[in-house]
């Protein structure tokens, strides 16, 4: 399976994901654009973990957002404080059908309808060590350039027709 389409379906399904958490995780990726931070879904992380989706702001600062589609996938996760070490924020992000009191306090609180996505609760910040910033920097650029790079290996296979003409 590619790891990124240039069709308009979701990219990075691998079946683990359920309807309900990629409706959350659109909501989320548009509220990450509206705030200017460029955001990748399924970014494995050095210390083995996989982050739902990781957004890098203009000011280098790296958030992860942790997705729950329900009380029982939320209950069924013990490894959540592990993304700490990767990130300067962590949050959760869910829907309107699971309720918010169920989460930490600790993390920061986004609710999504799919369709975008408010911040309820701010992310208390950890600062990450320099070493580890630009390590994972580089990691969230290195990611981007090759899924482009696919996406646009793709693009060429299927021919003309599905590339945009530059003017």
């Amino acid at each position: 399976m590619p790891i990124v389409s240039p069709h308009p379906e979701p990219t990075l399904v691998d079946g683990r994901q359920s309807e309900r958490a990629l409706l959350v995780r659109r909501g989320v990726q548009r509220l990450f654009g509206h705030l200017r931070h460029a955001v990748l879904p399924e970014l494995g992380l050095a210390s083995g973990r996989r982050a739902d989706l990781i957004s890098l702001s203009e000011k280098g600062e790296i958030w992860i957002v942790e997705i729950k589609s329900s009380i029982e996938d939320l209950k069924a996760d013990n490894k959540w404080p592990d993304y700490r070490l990767h990130c300067d924020r962590l949050f959760f992000a869910t829907h309107p059908g699971v309720p918010l009191d169920i989460f930490p306090e600790e993390c920061g609180m986004i609710l999504s309808d799919g369709y975008g996505a408010e911040i309820m609760r701010p992310a208390p910040e950890h600062k990450l060590a320099p070493a580890t910033r630009k390590a994972l920097t580089l990691r969230f650029a290195r990611a981007s350039a090759s899924r482009l790079l696919v996406a646009e290996q793709i693009a060429y296979q299927q021919g003309p027709e599905t590339q945009t003409q530059e003017t």
